[in-house]
């Protein structure tokens, strides 16, 4: 390689032209990494949930799930953000330093081998014009003795001339001597340095240049591995995100999905019940008996039916103005039968229709709870909101007013936390004065107090609706139970002609009270009676019940299950004694009947 210095230029510069354009590989893998992790993170900002602190909608697992899955993935995006930092960091910008230096070696190794180069050529320059001088005196010496011979032989030559000509040939002997041995000094000199240059210069920068290249080489493959260290050192976090993501995908629960939905629009509301069966043939029946009972009579009113039908509609009053004549009690003696010619009997009201019709309607239940939560639930429908929550179903209403009593409490508990620090610090202040003045704290330590009294008023006020909610769900419940007893007894044996049944020791059941009092029919809907039980607990641990509505109870002690928890966490029970309250259901040990409403 000694005499392939420009090729050895072009190869050095090829090796930092390759250097480079790595570089710019990585500086574009750089961009990529970090549009990549730009997009993801706009693309979590653009799905993840923006929601106020009020908000107070339904958490599903499938979206809470897909929420951490989002979170996941945002710090999926920041280890690519890493990637793109460690690789531009410790590849990149080590590139692009080390190729700068790299540079710098090259010119300058370079430019020692053109000096070197340029130190030889002139020396073989110097030799030259050396060479070129001795062949020169020599020429003219070899023509002075040329001229010296000729005249020395010649006969008619002066002895001067040729005295003169063997001076002009001892001159340019002497000078070709001279120039003989500067030429030989030179040739010297020269060899020396050509030998230097081939065997100690150039070789030197050759090698200087070799292992800069070789440096080069190391530098890129440690690139290469840096490249990839970048990558492997946040696997093991990305492993992570994505097992987060699986474990998200495996906490998706339906069944608490589904119970979620129910929680959120339960309304309390009991299904309408069954409509009453109206009897518009007691009037036909009622016509019949008021004509004659002869046989011929009946045959003919049983051939002619359209015209017995007419009659009795003409004598229908039910809402016609006739007034309604007082009539005795319905009993088995106000009941008589007439009997067709086939001998079959049917029996026969004595008591007018309207009152008939009344009677049966304050005796059967009605088809909704409560006319007056209908009302109030299609007022509240089209109202705004309410501050105790009236115009919410009972079941999500009694929610909220729990939720706020909730926080009440804990507002009440950090007042109450503050009220006490300011005490002691009051304190402090009064046996340490140089410490601080103990009326500063008054008027703070006043508000204090009159912030617990605003939650407390407030805290039993939301305790008043909460317990009117619960008790009109619980009379709900013990009219809906009522309604199920009604229910099988009046679809026993009844015709569509009347009260009676096949069985002739039976009586026909009928009004129990024909002369009710006007409010009744109210009444009937806010019945309180006791809730049946459905099965009974056993209480793990004493619970000492000081908030309205809450049952106290002992270890061991048995209680009476009439209100399954509805996924609040409290169950309503009752005592031997009567007493009813609420218990946490986590204290108790809950056994459920197998027949809850024969319990």
């Amino acid at each position: 390689l000694k005499d392939q210095f420009d090729n050895l230029d072009k190869h050095t510069q090829w090796g930092i032209d390759f250097l480079e354009k790595y570089a710019k590989f990585v500086k574009e893998r750089i961009e990529i990494e970090q549009n990549y992790a730009k997009q993801l993170r706009n693309l979590v900002k653009k799905y993840c949930p923006k929601r106020s602190p009020k908000d107070e909608e339904p958490r599903f697992t499938s979206c809470i799930a897909f929420f951490n899955i989002l979170n996941e993935l945002n710090d999926y995006a920041g280890q690519r953000e890493v990637v793109a930092e460690e690789m531009g960091h410790r590849v990149y910008g080590e590139l692009m330093r080390y190729s700068h230096d790299l540079k710098t070696e090259r010119k300058m190794h370079l430019q020692e081998g053109r000096k070197a180069q340029q130190y030889l050529d002139m020396c073989w320059k110097q030799m030259d014009n050396s060479k070129k001088k001795f062949e020169r005196e020599c020429r003219e010496a070899e023509k002075a003795q040329q001229s010296y011979e000729r005249l020395d032989n010649d006969t008619n030559a002066t002895k001067a001339d040729v005295e003169k000509a063997k001076q002009q040939l001892n001159l340019r002997t002497h000078m070709a001597d001279e120039n003989k041995n500067e030429y030989a000094a030179q040739l010297q000199n020269f060899n020396g340095e050509q030998h230097k240059h081939y065997y100690i210069v150039i070789p030197q920068i050759y090698k200087q240049l070799q292992e800069m290249d070789e440096r080069r080489t190391i530098k890129l493959s440690e690139c290469y591995k840096g490249f990839a260290d970048s990558e492997r050192k946040v696997i093991p976090i990305i492993s992570k995100c994505l097992e987060g993501m699986i474990l998200a995908a495996k906490s998706v629960d339906e069944h608490r999905d589904s119970q979620l939905v129910i929680d959120c629009f339960k309304s309390g509301f009991e299904p309408p019940g069954d409509f009453p069966f109206e009897d518009y043939s007691q009037n036909i029946y009622r016509t019949i008996s008021d004509g004659t009972i002869s046989t011929p009579k009946q045959e003919g009113m049983r051939i002619d039916s359209k015209t017995t039908v007419g009659k009795a509609k003409g004598k229908l009053w039910l809402f016609g103005k006739k007034p309604k004549p007082q009539s005795p009690p319905l009993t088995p003696a106000s009941l008589y039968t007439s009997s067709t010619p086939n001998g079959s009997q049917y029996p026969i009201f004595s008591i007018e229709p309207v009152h008939y019709c009344m009677s049966d309607i304050k005796t059967g239940k009605p088809r909704i709870p409560s006319f007056r939560s209908l009302k109030r639930g299609y007022f509240c429908l089209q109202g705004p909101a309410l501050e105790d929550f009236s115009h919410l179903p009972p079941e999500q209403r009694r929610k909220k007013l729990q939720q706020r009593i909730d926080e009440l409490n804990r507002e009440l508990q950090k007042e109450t936390d503050q009220k006490d620090a300011l005490i002691k610090m009051k304190d402090v202040y009064e046996k340490n004065p140089q410490m601080g003045d103990p009326g500063s704290l008054q008027p703070k330590l006043t508000e204090t107090m009159s912030n617990m009294d605003r939650l407390r008023m407030e805290i039993h006020k939301n305790e008043a609706w909460l317990s009117e909610v619960e008790g009109k769900v619980a009379a709900r419940s013990d009219r809906r139970h009522s309604s199920d007893i009604n229910h099988l007894v009046t679809q026993g044996r009844e015709s569509p002609e009347g009260s009676y049944t096949d069985d002739a020791n039976q009586e026909v059941r009928g009004p129990p009270q024909q002369h009710a009092h006007p409010n009744e029919f109210d009444d009937e809907f806010e019945d309180d009676d006791p809730l049946p039980a459905i099965g009974h607990c056993k209480a793990i641990y004493p619970f000492d019940g000081h908030n309205e509505g809450t049952l106290a109870m002992k270890e061991g002690e048995i209680l009476y299950i009439i209100e399954e928890d509805k996924g609040d966490g409290w169950t309503r029970a009752r005592r031997h004694n009567g007493e009813e309250g609420y218990v946490p259901t986590s204290y108790i040990d809950v056994t459920l009947e197998k027949n809850s409403k024969g319990a």
